[in-house]
Order: structure tokens, then sequence, then C-alpha cells
């Protein structure tokens, strides 16, 4: 059974030989061929070359096109600064004051630097793949993508002060989040990741105002595409489970804080959950037995569908064995 077979099998709850792994990796796959950051984010062909690395090394179930929160927002003018082995930097934002939304100017996916090194990344994984593995995707939300362009103490103020305001710059996100989601389909992905992190960050009514008709409008084009639709959204979000489920999103990633058996009751019927074991805790400083009980405590609570994942990112420098452990735990649960 390969990773694509193993996937959509587990999402209907039928038999597999295991759950999928679908950890996600950035900074800790750039490191494990040996290339400072700057390269991982700016240059597709270092990504593609980690991500098949790590894939191998450690028997993960997906291919991610995944890097940084600012593809979006750098090709709609966001100066953004990529330290040589550091994480990128935004230091101004684009929209200083609300008047200057006017003079945002949205650009094609095709045309992005950022964006279109994306679309190229998810043409070679595709291709290095042959459908055997799925590939996956990545936009901004609209509401975390309106915290890249204006920043994110002045958009939780905006909530507040111009709820009118930030509608017309979701609007705006929105439309380029979709155009974006329809280009890495079309250029071969098979799921597209949404991230949204600062949605745990709010209260319930305003995710279900200002973040979730959002990402709905975003995963229905994705199903119109015939892809799948994956949300993350990083932190505690135990308050929104229940509307998360409503997003349309195939699978939900669930973060460490959150009871896995809430989340999964919250699922029920609808969204697979994926996670949730602690990423520091637990993959980066834990030892392989405490990797291998995580895992399966997430594989029997997290229900049928579920798939096997640290509640966020594997941190860089976690340690080979513990990542060398969850899959085995995963091929033993299979057994």
């Amino acid at each position: 059974m390969n990773s694509s077979e193993r996937l959509a099998h587990r999402l209907k709850g039928e038999p597999v030989d295991h759950s999928p792994n679908f950890d996600i990796f950035m900074t800790f796959a750039a490191h494990f061929i040996g290339q400072p950051l700057s390269r991982y984010y700016q240059d597709y062909r270092v990504l593609c070359q980690a991500n098949m690395a790590v894939r191998e090394a450690f028997d993960i179930d997906i291919l991610q096109a995944i890097s940084d929160p600012y593809r979006e927002a750098a090709d709609l003018g966001l100066e953004v600064e990529f330290p040589e082995d550091g994480l990128p930097i935004s230091k101004t934002p684009l929209l200083v004051e609300p008047e200057d939304l006017r003079e945002l100017k949205p650009c094609s996916p095709e045309s992005g630097k950022r964006m279109s090194d994306r679309l190229e990344a998810i043409h070679l994984l595709r291709e290095q793949s042959g459908g055997e593995v799925p590939v996956m995707g990545w936009v901004e939300g609209a509401l975390a993508e309106a915290a890249d362009l204006r920043g994110v103490t002045n958009l939780l103020l905006d909530l507040y002060d111009r709820p009118d305001w930030v509608a017309e710059l979701l609007e705006k996100c929105v439309e380029v989040g979709i155009a974006f989601a329809r280009a890495q389909i079309e250029a071969g992905a098979d799921i597209l990741g949404l991230g949204d992190a600062i949605c745990s960050q709010i209260a319930p009514r305003m995710y279900r105002q200002f973040a979730l008709p959002y990402e709905q409008r975003i995963f229905a084009a994705v199903h119109e595409m015939g892809a799948l639709a994956r949300l993350h959204i990083c932190g505690d979000t135990t308050r929104i489970l229940p509307n998360m489920a409503q997003s349309g999103a195939d699978i939900v990633d669930v973060d460490w804080m959150v009871d896995i058996c809430l989340a999964a009751e919250a699922f029920t019927g609808g969204p697979a959950l994926c996670g949730n074991f602690d990423p520091v805790s637990v993959m980066l400083y834990g030892r392989p037995d405490q990797v291998r009980e995580a895992v399966l405590y997430c594989l029997e609570y997290g229900g049928p569908a579920s798939l096997s994942a640290a509640g966020c990112e594997i941190p860089d420098g976690t340690p080979h064995e513990n990542l060398l452990a969850q899959a085995r735990a995963l091929r033993e649960s299979g057994r």
C-alpha cells in the first residue's frame, strides 16, 4: 500500500496497513540536507530535495510545499528579509494606515516571485512522487494573511475599532487565497493546507465572523478542483473545535494543548483529526519510548480516520531516533 492509497483508505475509515504519518517539516528538513533556511524558503529545488530526503528517511506519507507565511504577502508588496540561516522577518507592515488598503493590488500566483516558486515546487514534487505520495500545497487563511499585511497587534485592535474595514481587507485576502489554491492544485497538489494561526488568539464569535466563512470559501474552491483540504490552526483551539469542524476541511490539525478526546468528539462524522502529541516535550526532548507511547495514545483516541502527527511543526534538532520511533509505532499499530 503506497502513501496515496493509505491516505485514501484511512480517510474513509477503511483498513490500512498503518495510519499515515503527516508530520509537518520545514526548518528540520532544510538542515537535514545541510542547507541554510534562506535557500529552503527561496529555492523550490532545495525545498523539494529536503522533503524527499525526510520522507525517505522517516517513512513520511506526505510531500509538502510548506515553508513560511509570507508567500502571498511578499508578492502583494510586503518587505521580507531572509537571514542566511534564520526565519524570515517582516519589520514593517504593508498596511501601516487603513487608507493603504486602497493601494493593495493583487497579483496572479503565476506572476508573483514567491507564489510561483511554490508552484514550481509542487510541479517537481508531483513529478518525483509519481502520484504514489500525496503532495500538499499551502495558503494563508484570510485572517492570517490580513495579520501578515497589517501586523498582528494592529489587526487585533482593528477587529474592535474598524470591523467593516477588516471585512474589506478579508475580501481581498480570500480572493488571493482562492486564486493561489487553484493554481497549486492545477500544478499537481492533491491536498491544500490552510494556515490560520491567529484564530487561536480570538474569541469564538470573532472566529465565526472573521475567519470561518473565508476558510469555507477557500475549501469550497479546493473541493471544486477535486483536491482535499487541510486546516491548521496552531495553539489551543478547544473553544472553536465545533466551528473548525464546519470549515469544510477533510483533515483538521489539532495542537498538543487540546484534549484529543474532545477534538475527536467534535469531529465525529466530519473531518479526520490529525495530531496531536507535543512536538517539543515529546518529539524534541522526549525519549523514543515516550514518542511511541504518545503516538499510540493519539491513534487510540483520535478516531478511526485519524492521522499521526505532532501538534505542530517538527522542531529543528529533533533526534532522528525519535522520528524513527514514531515510524515504528505506526507499523506496530498496523500489525
